[in-house]
């Protein structure tokens, strides 16, 4: 596997080693030992898996103190853009944002530690996202940014009156009066 560290400390890209033939092709997805060895020690506890049709928009959610999650994520099926914010306030890179490009061809990882934001959007016609968790989720302490804060800059590539969101998703806050890590 071939580890990328992001201009934003703790956020990483990760490329599989993809062996394909006649028949297909196979890949490790994950190993512990050698994300251990580049990233650290993260304890996984869950598998989450998702589909979503084209436009769809989730995030960009994130988990308060110590209900805060890492996540790994990757796409089995179609591509999202993904993105993760760094909601540390004591951070050098609080406020940016890192965005990847995931689909089934590259099948780019993307490692998102504990105190930052998270979201997607589909731009496939169909995506099916999973990723691995360490931590449960605990409604109480869920919150959400607003995808389209002007302060973030983040550079949605598909026309946002075609954005499919939930009704929580459109409640969410702008970046300036989110709940922060310290």
């Amino acid at each position: 596997m071939n580890f990328i560290q992001t201009e934003v400390e703790g956020v990483w890209i990760i490329e599989p080693k993809v062996f394909s033939d006649s028949r297909g092709y196979f890949m490790e997805a994950f190993k512990k030992e050698e994300f251990e060895a580049n990233i650290g020690v993260v304890n996984f506890i869950q598998d989450n898996e998702s589909q979503s049709s084209f436009g769809v928009l989730r995030g960009l959610h994130y988990q308060k103190g110590e209900y805060s999650q890492a996540k790994l994520v990757r796409v089995i099926k179609g591509q999202v853009l993904d993105v993760a914010v760094d909601m540390r306030k004591s951070s050098p890179t609080f406020g940016k944002h890192v965005s990847v490009e995931l689909t089934e061809k590259n099948k780019r990882q993307f490692f998102i530690p504990r105190g930052f934001a998270h979201g997607f959007l589909v731009v496939s016609d169909e995506a099916i996202f999973t990723y691995k968790v360490d931590n449960a989720y605990a409604p109480n302490a869920e919150a959400s940014v607003l995808y389209n804060d002007k302060s973030l800059s983040i550079n949605w590539p598909v026309d946002p009156s075609l954005v499919i969101m939930s009704e929580k998703d459109k409640q969410a806050v702008l970046f300036a009066n989110a709940e922060y890590f310290v």
